[in-house]
């Protein structure tokens, strides 16, 4: 029987008005791995992260976890969850609750605890910036049981300092999580990814050097340090 320690996406293929948006994507994803998924806007890099994770109806799909076979978002509960662009934190509720309430209990200690959290806890989330907004979401869906953890734009409203603490925490939460990351900031992106894959014209490649990179015409030849462990 195959380990649930791999997130294996194939055969996704999705259209609108028939226009092709992704085709036959291949991608998998291992745990202890943060896997970066750029492309220009509107390649469909949020698009084919809410196939994976259940809430957008593809034409086709494969998407399992070990031999669970996901198709539904209940088929993917404590395997696969999805941090989208749009805020989500609940209004008129304090942050300590929407802790409580969201995390399950062993893991909710780590979050109660973090120094940037706690001056939030008795805020209520219309009360909070965008960026305080965002480190809250980020470290509720990272400390949420699943195996797999689905990023959409993390870093949007987070200040260099908060989004360099973003970057570390996800390299330490590697080992017992899989990550896949998007971001329109690709350098945050490529800077914490082991692996990187580029969305365009609705295919996926996998970058091995940023020389790719500029042959794609997605960087510009410029002095910027590509690190990729291959």
């Amino acid at each position: 029987m195959a380990s649930l320690n791999t997130l294996h996406i194939d055969s996704l293929t999705m259209s609108y008005d028939n226009k092709v948006i992704l085709s036959d994507i291949f991608l998998s994803c291992k745990q202890g791995q943060i896997k970066g998924l750029i492309g220009r806007n509107g390649s469909g890099k949020s698009t084919l992260l809410k196939i994976i994770f259940g809430t957008e109806k593809p034409n086709s799909k494969y998407v399992r976890v070990g031999n669970k076979i996901i198709k539904t978002i209940s088929d993917s509960r404590h395997l696969i969850n999805y941090l989208p662009q749009d805020n989500f934190l609940p209004k008129n509720i304090k942050i300590k609750t929407i802790i409580q309430l969201f995390l399950p209990k062993a893991n909710r200690t780590i979050v109660l605890n973090n120094d940037f959290i706690k001056p939030l806890l008795n805020k209520k989330s219309q009360t909070l910036s965008g960026g305080e907004k965002r480190i809250v979401e980020i470290l509720l869906i990272v400390h949420s049981n699943a195996k797999f953890v689905l990023l959409d734009e993390p870093f949007n409203g987070l200040s260099p300092i908060i989004k360099e603490y973003i970057i570390k925490y996800l390299k330490k939460m590697k080992p017992t999580k899989g990550f896949i990351i998007t971001d329109h900031d690709y350098e945050n992106v490529i800077h914490v990814a082991d692996k990187i894959v580029f969305l365009k014209e609705g295919f996926l490649k996998e970058i091995k050097n940023n020389s790719e990179l500029i042959d794609l015409g997605y960087i510009p030849k410029k002095t910027f340090n590509i690190h990729l462990n291959n």
